[in-house]
């Protein structure tokens, strides 16, 4: 057992540029979360019916996930600071739109959140693109381990923020809220990219988007990814259906909030390790889907569950955070926001198949197949990552970058 160093940590707090990037973007992708509680009740408000909300959360997803990529691929070519901010503003007065719709309009939504969704910044992927630019080494470690922890979080506070501004106020201020506090920080994290590293055609010309993602190490990745998000969804729902077969709905929002503290945990831990052995990510995905098992064979106790949900969210973090690394490490430096846009795309499909999949699984087989459909995922993945290289302490991601654009 390696012990813990918090060095890294405390090396990330004094590297400039670092907590400002961070903070910045973790106050950006609060209220875009946030904004899918207030909107599905609108859109109830307005039809009368919760099936319209569906559909107009299914519209901005769809439009979110179309546009994703392309905002990417031109942050890496015109700079992400122009792109980010652009596509900020625009999100934000799409929001406002959405707030200010009238009732008798209420056709229009699923138009108008589409178009919503076009425009939703490519936060994430140019934050995970930043982090090679700045930090290196053990560093980059810690910093990937920070942001998947800090994704945890958010998944938890966004919606829960959405709700309390729902019911304390009304959806529509709800909407206007998030489009301004959206704004506002977007631009903060607009303004703390830094430039990114000018592609040197020495090495070839910039990946296409087929080369980049038919590619022997990233696809794996990219395959894995999906798989795991699927499963993720496959989880929440499964936490669903064994709240509802306990006849109590706060036991799902207990057993989400045990697996995201399991999963902060996790991340903090696996960013203070000293990381000085060589790691291959197939082998924490094989941990992760060795405890999901586990799940299945204890969903009639909700204590035992809880237990059980907590250790595989010890596994969730650090097997994301090295996901990241490893596809940032495999990819050109040139094309690091945009690939980072992918995997973002491919999660939101993912976890829309999987919840759709695992709806069906359960109201087939029970609530245990759930996690056996989460189970298979992981194995798939792991399986997917076999030939993909270990991250190897020696290494940096700049010189990785380059033996692959080579």
């Amino acid at each position: 057992m390696q012990p813990m160093d918090l060095s890294a940590y405390r090396e990330l707090w004094k590297t400039h540029g670092v907590v400002a990037l961070l903070a910045s973007a973790l106050v950006a992708r609060m209220p875009v979360l946030a904004t899918m509680v207030p909107l599905s009740f609108l859109a109830k408000d307005a039809a009368g019916n919760f099936g319209w909300a569906g559909v107009v959360a299914g519209a901005y997803s769809i439009g979110t996930a179309v546009a994703s990529v392309v905002w990417s691929r031109m942050a890496d070519r015109r700079g992400a600071r122009k792109v980010v901010i652009g596509t900020g503003m625009a999100w934000g007065l799409w929001m406002a739109v959405l707030a200010l719709l009238p009732y008798s309009w209420y056709r229009l939504l699923p138009l108008a959140a589409a178009m919503a969704g076009v425009f939703v910044a490519p936060v994430t992927s140019a934050l995970r693109a930043n982090w090679p630019r700045i930090v290196s080494g053990p560093r980059l470690r810690a910093v990937y381990s920070m942001d998947a922890t800090a994704q945890e979080l958010l998944f938890v506070f966004g919606p829960m923020l959405g709700a309390i501004m729902v019911s304390f106020a009304s959806p529509r201020a709800g909407l206007l809220t998030c489009a301004v506090t959206a704004a506002a920080a977007i631009w903060w994290f607009g303004l703390n990219q830094q430039p990114a590293v000018p592609h040197d055609e020495t090495t070839g010309p910039r990946p296409t988007a087929w080369q980049l993602i038919f590619h022997s190490h990233r696809t794996p990745i990219l395959l894995a990814w999906a798989c795991l998000v699927m499963g993720f969804a496959s989880m929440s729902l499964g936490m669903v259906a064994v709240a509802d077969e306990h006849g109590n709905r706060l036991i799902a929002g207990i057993l989400e909030t045990v697996a995201a503290v399991g999963s902060v945990t996790g991340g903090v831990i696996n960013g203070a390790l000293p990381g000085g052995r060589t790691s291959a990510v197939w082998r924490r995905m094989l941990a992760l889907s060795a405890l999901v098992t586990v799940c299945i064979f204890v969903t009639s106790s909700v204590v035992a569950l809880a237990v059980a949900m907590f250790a595989t969210g010890c596994m969730i973090a650090p097997t994301v955070a090295a996901l990241y690394e490893r596809v940032g490490a495999l990819t050109p430096t040139s094309a690091h926001t945009e690939i980072f846009g992918w995997t973002q795309s491919g999660g939101m499909v993912g976890s829309a198949i999987g919840a759709a999949v695992a709806g069906a699984v359960v109201e087939a087989g029970g609530v245990r197949y759930a996690w056996v459909l989460t189970a298979g995922l992981a194995v798939l993945a792991t399986l997917s990552l076999l030939r993909v290289p270990p991250h190897r302490p020696a290494e940096t991601s700049a010189v990785e970058g380059a033996t692959v654009a080579a």
